[in-house]
């Protein structure tokens, strides 16, 4: 299938936070309740429409572990979005937002949009972070903030498609370069970054 632009996005945060699980929501449509922590980086696409162009979304899922830090910064390379997750009802996970953002902003272009992601909303019962907390750390650093469930899925469609939006909002201002490229001989447009362009 053609499709008008490619965004690559990055998941991020502790291990055990259900960044593979919003993942497998978003593409499959299912919830794997014993998932097995994730080696380096696994993938998943699946095509959006946004404004009436289709959109491939190209997602790159890293470990959380300390030992995995330096494969999951290489990926950064090229990203126009990043989920950056933490667990709602683990303060340790919320508390570790700083280091990843550190880390993301350090890696990447300064105009890659950053989701963060209060994951595990269906624990409410268990909520160890007030969903104010979250939204005064995206308001501070200039983030989106969405709270989530991958299990009741839960705002995992809405989350992707909205840094989808932004992604595509910042094309439409320019702050993005976009250059014509042949993907296994079907005409599409996938994007780069201008930091990117520019360091060739």
């Amino acid at each position: 299938m053609t499709y008008a632009y490619l965004f690559k996005y990055i998941i991020i945060g502790d291990t055990g936070v259900g960044k593979s699980c919003l993942l497998l929501q978003f593409t499959d449509k299912r919830f794997q309740p014993v998932h097995d922590l994730t080696i380096g980086v696994e993938f998943g696409a699946r095509m959006v429409n946004i404004d009436g162009k289709q959109i491939k979304l190209q997602i790159w899922d890293t470990a959380g572990q300390e030992s995995f830090r330096s494969i999951t910064r290489s990926y950064y390379r090229g990203a126009a979005g990043a989920l950056l997750v933490y667990d709602i009802t683990r303060r340790e996970t919320f508390n570790h937002l700083t280091s990843w953002l550190e880390d993301a902003r350090q890696h990447s272009s300064s105009n890659m949009v950053i989701m963060l992601i209060g994951n595990k909303s269906d624990l409410e019962s268990r909520r160890d972070v007030k969903r104010e907390e979250g939204e005064a750390f995206a308001r501070e650093h200039g983030l989106i903030f969405m709270e989530t469930s991958a299990k009741t899925a839960c705002n995992v469609e809405e989350a992707f498609i909205n840094t989808a939006k932004e992604i595509y909002r910042k094309i439409q201002q320019g702050l993005f370069d976009v250059h014509n490229e042949v993907h296994r001989n079907l005409s599409s447009f996938s994007f780069f970054l201008k930091s990117e362009t520019q360091n060739a």
